[in-house]
């Protein structure tokens, strides 16, 4: 895959995450093409631009959400103007320093070109509990520390 491809896939799931990290329910909702779809942590369903952004927009202004961390696992291309991107994801709770595993989580985006700039039609959060093998959940934590400690 064409390298500067990746990086612009890479780059607006980084908007995405930007703008949770941000608390800005328009700056997350922004990086969606107009009816993209996001299924949340809890299972819970946003379609469209606007119902994300209304979504959002009380659990940033009535929660202390934490921050995310994450790493990349890998993009691929499903056609030239599609594309499938992979990553872990763990959350730094607010005025903590640390990951809760609790909260570690698989993120999955389908995103599209679309008149040049890259959007995304499905962000999925799908907890990852790995119910009855908590070397996995260790392993997972492991490796997000280590993106952790290299951002600060």
């Amino acid at each position: 895959m064409n390298n500067s491809v990746m990086k612009e896939i890479e780059t607006v799931y980084k908007q995405l995450l930007n703008g949770w990290n941000n608390r800005n329910a328009r700056e997350m909702a922004d990086v969606f093409a107009e009816d993209g779809e996001m299924i949340g942590f809890d299972g819970s369903l946003a379609i469209g631009k606007e119902e994300i952004f209304s979504h959002l927009k009380p659990i940033f202004d009535d929660h202390p959400t934490g921050k995310f961390i994450s790493k990349v696992r890998n993009v691929r291309l499903l056609g030239p103007d599609i594309a499938i991107l992979r990553a872990i994801a763990g959350m730094v709770p607010a005025q903590q320093s640390d990951i809760n595993p609790a909260a570690n989580t698989h993120h999955t985006v389908v995103a599209k070109r679309n008149g040049g700039k890259w959007v995304i039609e499905l962000f999925q959060n799908t907890p990852a509990q790995f119910h009855g093998r908590p070397h996995l959940v260790e392993e997972m934590t492991a490796e997000l520390r280590e993106v952790l400690n290299q951002d600060n």
